[in-house]
């Protein structure tokens, strides 16, 4: 199967080369075409590294006379790629600060011993987490934490070990939505607005808009496990496990304090940072005494201080070494470049006004119905293939969407980048539901019945919210 696939995408793009281009559409679009063809089969079976497939418009959009190299580089060095690298860094900080587990630790002391209540605070806790670093590292540094609390469970809590392990995992996936850097749909949304439409979506703004998705996204989802699950009474020894892992982390020192505060600033700067209106009333942001102030330049001069700043005599300990810096996922940025190229070649061959043309049919349908359709659609493609690939070919294809339709091409965008992130039924959907399937707890069955339901509320809140915010 693999070596079908493998094939199948240049045999695509030779197959687009030999026939003629459709009546009105440009032969330069004709080609995009069939790279985007070969990108999508190499993307959605993963028969290669989806990074070395975000390669291809580097090397093809010149020889295929598409633009030329000096037009399709500036796509892998976006804006929104230091955006992410930045976040990168902080994440990567606070991992090596142990500062997540710390955060973990004290929101689960703080809940009691109440079944219920420790469910909520673990989903709490990932949703938090996953909005600053990423889903996987998350459901990485939960999951010890709540197999020890599994432990504690009797074999009548069974219901409760499954509620816990999945309420990690899907809100990890949740909790991600919140934020530009929580998950790569979300910077890739951002990307593909600047480079198709010229809209500059900042990190707060961003935020203002996803919140209400994630919110009742995480409270809908502890409802469910825990009505699905029979979740109930007490779990013995919880308190006795954290308090045994606080004292061997040690009182908080001045190292962890410092990280602390560059993390807490540089929040409160990307939410500061462009100008608020609150009905007649503006609030200047930090752009308006500095205007080159950009979000990405906010992660990246957080991320030069911890690189740069002694926080302990020993041994020059920075606050981020390049031992940590090196874990960064690099091939996730490249994955960003090869999707905003591939929408940029999208846009200056004409293949995303031409798409529009051929929908001019659907011209009259409820918006509602659209945006509804679009989600379930993500939704589905992303249990079987990666968010971010699927992210990144939808971007391109949902301007083309809306031009057809008439409307603005923003929901349709928005709806496409926080259904990426909705993929709840399947082991393989995302990295923290192989993470808890991984410690044998889940049955595949409670995993696709949890995750149908939280897939219909996803599609729900989604169409929903963007349906009023249009």
């Amino acid at each position: 199967m693999k070596r079908v696939a493998l094939g199948a995408g240049p045999a695509w793009l030779l197959l687009v080369l030999l026939l003629p281009a459709p009546v009105g559409l440009a032969p330069e679009a004709w080609r995009v075409a069939g790279l985007a063809g070969w990108m999508a089969v190499w993307w959605l079976s993963a028969v290669v590294p989806l990074e070395a497939t975000a390669l291809l418009p580097l090397v093809l959009l010149p020889v295929l006379r598409v633009a030329p190299l000096t037009e399709i580089a500036p796509s892998y060095a976006d804006p929104i790629i230091f955006l992410f690298l930045g976040g990168f860094f902080l994440a990567a900080t606070l991992e090596r600060w142990d500062l997540h587990k710390r955060f973990a630790l004290a929101t689960v002391r703080a809940v009691g011993t109440k079944a219920p209540r420790v469910v909520l605070a673990f989903m709490l806790t990932s949703a938090v987490a996953s909005m600053w670093i990423s889903n996987t590292a998350t459901a990485v540094m939960m999951l010890p934490i709540a197999m020890a609390v599994v432990g504690a469970t009797d074999d009548e809590g069974r219901g409760t070990s499954t509620a816990l392990l999945l309420g990690i995992a899907y809100a990890a996936s949740i909790g991600g939505v919140a934020t530009l850097i929580g998950t790569p749909p979300n910077a890739i949304f951002a990307g593909a607005a600047r480079e198709l439409l010229a809209e500059d979506v900042g990190f707060a703004q961003w935020m203002g808009f996803a919140l209400p998705v994630t919110i009742p996204m995480l409270f809908g989802c502890w409802l469910l496990l825990i009505r699905l699950f029979d979740v109930r009474g007490t779990i013995p020894g919880l308190e006795g496990y954290v308090a045994r892992e606080r004292a061997a982390m040690g009182p908080v020192g001045g190292g962890e304090r410092f990280v602390l505060t560059v993390f807490g600033l540089t929040a409160l700067a990307w939410i500061l940072r462009a100008p608020k209106t609150i009905g007649a009333i503006r609030i200047p942001g930090i752009s308006d005494f500095l205007p080159g102030v950009t979000d990405a330049g906010i992660a990246v001069a957080a991320a030069v201080v911890l690189f740069v700043t002694p926080l302990r005599r020993q041994r020059f300990t920075v606050g981020l070494d390049w031992a940590s810096a090196r874990q960064v996922p690099w091939g996730i940025l490249l994955l960003f470049g090869g999707g905003l190229a591939l929408a940029r070649a999208f846009e200056i061959s004409g293949l995303t006004e031409w798409l529009g043309g051929q929908l001019v049919a659907l011209r009259g349908v409820p918006l509602p119905v659209v945006i509804g359709a679009t989600a379930a659609l993500f939704v589905i493609l992303t249990e079987l293939t990666s968010n971010t690939a699927t992210a990144a070919l939808g971007m391109p294809l949902m301007v083309g969407v809306a031009d057809g339709l008439g409307v603005s091409p923003l929901p349709l965008m928005m709806t496409a980048a926080l259904a990426a992130s909705m993929a709840f039924m399947l082991p393989v959907a995302t990295p923290p539901n192989a993470i808890v399937f991984g410690s044998r707890r889940i049955l595949p069955a409670d995993m696709a019945r949890a995750g149908i339901g939280l897939n219909l509320l996803a599609v729900t809140i989604i169409t929903l919210w963007l349906w009023w915010q249009s």
